[in-house]
């Protein structure tokens, strides 16, 4: 009888440990499964209340055509993550602890922005869930326009295959998913502390594994 109660605890501690990783998740090595999509999951609480359409940021010269846009910024509460900022493909967003926000700057360039690519932005996005007074833009080094989301530039990840995961979740310790108000998401952490995905490999890198990445 004791042996089967100490089988029980220990059970019991593992699925409280791995209750916020998506199923499948390693958080040492984020590419040896596929998470569940959160997004298949019914939320944990409603979308905030609709914003205003259009954020005050000053309008950019127009980005170049083969540059995708975020079109959308949608805050909304997702299983057991929380609160969350998404595009309108439903890709969650992240911020970046290497950035300011006060004045917003992004230091993710390069190939740190071919794993992170920023939410660019043609200065009038649609917003749902994200109060407009906490939406901005900042110019990048190449001149395009990024989102920002309480000051902090907002990104996607390309280490998430499909819309709704959180796989750069604490990447680095430096890479959070970003709430509607700005602030990172600190609800549902991954044990140890993740690495980033290798660039795509028509960027050059011989890395497949991502190992040497901490951005």
């Amino acid at each position: 009888m004791a042996q089967m109660k100490r089988t029980v605890i220990v059970a019991s501690a593992m699925v409280a440990l791995t209750a916020c990783a998506p199923a499948g998740y390693d958080g040492a090595n984020p590419g040896a499964a596929e998470p569940v999509a959160v997004a298949a999951a019914e939320p944990t609480a409603s979308a905030e209340p609709e914003a205003s359409a259009a954020a005050e940021a000053p309008v950019a010269d127009a980005p170049p055509a083969n540059v995708d846009l975020t079109e959308q910024l949608i805050g909304k509460s997702v299983a057991r993550m929380g609160k969350v900022v998404t595009d309108q493909d439903g890709w969650i967003l992240y911020r970046f602890d290497k950035d300011t926000a006060d004045p917003p700057a992004s230091n993710c360039v390069d190939k740190c922005a071919e794993v992170w690519p920023p939410a660019l932005t043609d200065g009038n996005p649609q917003l749902t869930g994200v109060s407009d007074d906490k939406v901005g833009s900042v110019t990048r080094q190449d001149g395009t326009r990024q989102l920002t989301v309480g000051g902090w530039p907002v990104y996607r990840y390309i280490g998430d295959k499909k819309p709704g995961q959180w796989k750069g979740q604490a990447v680095g310790g430096t890479w959070f998913v970003v709430q509607p108000d700005g602030k990172k998401n600190l609800s549902c952490l991954p044990k140890g502390t993740p690495k980033a995905v290798a660039p795509p490999a028509d960027s050059g890198s011989n890395d497949a594994g991502g190992s040497g990445y901490s951005y």
